[in-house]
């Protein structure tokens, strides 16, 4: 059985997490699972170079082909009951004029979904969030979670009380900045954050007179050495389809706060103290809470380690080779 998985074609611009995620599920897959990448000859931008991307691909097809993500648009010819689609977001559904939406619902989720025998989405909140926003029947929808990378271990780290790192991951809107910044006013913290800044943001830290560190454009790995080098991971987001940097610090072995919303309870567990996000009053105290309470910490922490075990790559690897099978029993 032979899976062949399509690849946008990589942009400088962007953070790699598509690839990054689905190589480590390729290396995790079954032996009885052969594949192979195919990267997709140009970028997806303008029409004629969807439109070659579409072509092309037809030539390259297996035995199943799996679409991993943002390219939705080149199943418009390959064989139906051969292909599955990854839809990791839904967002560009949320905002801009209503003929920028139809347009994108028509040809990165309506006909795809026409196109394609199965579609996987990264979590149950995901699920409802297609069906809603685009009517795909449920019975062509499945979940099957992101997984965590091998590389990220435990990194035992002495917390910090005197002036804990509070790690932020994320700039766009929907991580919560301009929450999260007054929330932290007054505290004896330093706030990294990864991604970015606008100008809005840089003037309420400077409003707020937080003492903070900003990087962005940084290889994953170097994200991974601001998660060890932290000693609370701050994820307090409106708005996610999954939520992976609250694994990424259970694995370290840091405690996190996560925003009580969308898919963030579900993958969190246990393993999150968690927050009305739109309360800029909840997330302080939560923070002071992680900061005055020890037994917390490590609670927060030994329930990480557990729940990362739901993620592991081998455990999502043998859900995507069943479904591989399930398609070529058929």
């Amino acid at each position: 059985m032979k899976t062949v998985f399509f690849f946008r074609r990589a942009n400088a611009a962007w953070h790699h997490s598509i690839e990054e995620l689905f190589d480590t599920i390729i290396n995790a897959l079954p032996a009885r699972v052969t594949s192979s990448r195919y990267v997709m000859p140009r970028n997806s931008t303008g029409l004629w170079n969807r439109i070659y991307n579409t072509i092309d691909s037809v030539s390259h097809q297996g035995d199943v082909n799996h679409i991993t993500g943002d390219v939705h648009y080149i199943a418009a010819f390959m064989k139906k009951r051969k292909t599955i689609l990854t839809i990791h977001d839904m967002r560009i559904l949320l905002s801009g004029s209503r003929l920028k939406i139809a347009v994108i619902k028509f040809f990165w989720f309506t006909m795809p979904s026409w196109r394609v025998r199965f579609i996987t989405v990264i979590s149950e909140f995901s699920k409802l969030e297609l069906i809603r926003l685009t009517g795909i029947p449920a019975s062509k929808i499945l979940v099957v979670y992101d997984c965590v990378s091998r590389n990220i271990q435990p990194v035992p780290r002495e917390f910090n009380a005197a002036r804990p790192v509070i790690l932020n991951i994320g700039t766009t809107p929907n991580k919560n900045l301009h929450r999260v910044i007054p929330a932290l006013e007054g505290l004896d913290i330093t706030l990294v954050i990864i991604g970015k800044l606008n100008e809005e943001q840089e003037r309420l830290l400077k409003e707020h007179r937080i003492i903070f560190e900003n990087y962005f454009n940084l290889p994953y790995e170097h994200v991974l050495d601001h998660y060890r080098k932290s000693d609370v991971i701050l994820f307090a987001s409106t708005y996610e389809g999954f939520g992976l940097p609250i694994l990424e610090a259970n694995s370290v072995g840091r405690p996190v706060i996560a925003g009580n919303n969308t898919s963030l309870p579900e993958v969190a567990g246990n393993a999150a103290l968690l927050v009305d996000a739109e309360s800029v009053e909840d997330i302080r105290g939560a923070v002071v809470r992680i900061i005055n309470e020890p037994e917390l910490r490590n609670r927060l922490i030994l329930n990480g380690f557990e729940n990362v075990k739901r993620f592991h790559p081998e455990t999502i690897g043998e859900e995507f080779a069943a479904i591989y099978e399930k398609i070529t029993k058929n």
